[in-house]
């Protein structure tokens, strides 16, 4: 049989030649055309599996947010749960950072992110928080996870010791902050989580109901882990 002549394509391979050239160019960068050039085909191809440029930016997403850890909130401990979330939503952002504009508009239909959000939320209602306060933990969360994943701190000053050097007497250090800006970013996501989860231990000890409480299992705790 001869070879055809038109390389054979998926929706998998689609997205995944896509996301490719989103890592690389940004998503203005990523157009139909440009994308079924890179593949070997004509436009029209592409459209005979994805119907419009969003529709693909879509599946795109869920497919990232399909790596996001949510498997602790079956559990009680809804704070083991939080930190899980937080962490694995936080490392598929850092692995494809010029999605993240995407990304932060929310769930909308994708089937993997409703998903996660109906597991956050029905994880936090188990473990005994009133349902409006588990949709602004969540919220909460997010708006943790997206501050962190948009910048970086550390990468914000300059490595040039002069630029501070005798005009700012408190950032003398400033410079060397480049230099372990991987270091500083991490272990300052993870302070501002443990402070998060503290302080919504305290909360929960005041507005999550009794009866939810009485109905966790013998040793089942909230207290962040250590």
């Amino acid at each position: 049989m001869p070879r055809p002549s038109t390389p054979i394509l998926s929706r998998e391979r689609i997205r995944a030649s896509a996301l490719a050239m989103i890592d690389s160019a940004g998503l203005a960068g990523l157009s139909m055309r440009k994308l079924a050039s890179e593949l070997g085909v004509r436009a029209p191809s592409l459209y005979s599996h994805y119907r419009t440029k969003d529709e693909l930016l879509q599946d795109i997403a869920d497919d990232i947010v399909s790596t996001v850890d949510v498997r602790d909130f079956a559990a009680a401990d809804w704070a083991a749960g939080l930190r899980t979330w937080a962490r694995s939503y936080r490392a598929a952002l850092a692995a494809h950072p010029n999605m993240v504009p995407l990304l932060a508009t929310g769930p909308a239909r994708r089937p993997a992110a409703l998903e996660r959000a109906d597991a956050v939320h029905g994880g936090l209602v188990r473990a005994g928080w009133p349902p409006r306060y588990a949709t602004m933990i969540g919220a909460s969360t997010k708006y943790l996870v997206l501050g962190a994943a948009i910048s970086s701190f550390s990468r914000g000053f300059e490595d040039d010791v002069q630029v501070y050097v005798d005009r700012y007497p408190h950032l003398t250090q400033a410079h060397r902050l480049r230099e372990h800006a991987d270091e500083i970013d991490a272990d300052s996501f993870e302070l501002a989580l443990d402070a998060f989860v503290a302080g919504l231990t305290r909360l929960h000890a005041r507005v999550s109901s009794p009866r939810r409480r009485a109905a966790r299992p013998t040793g089942a705790s909230s207290t962040p882990p250590s």
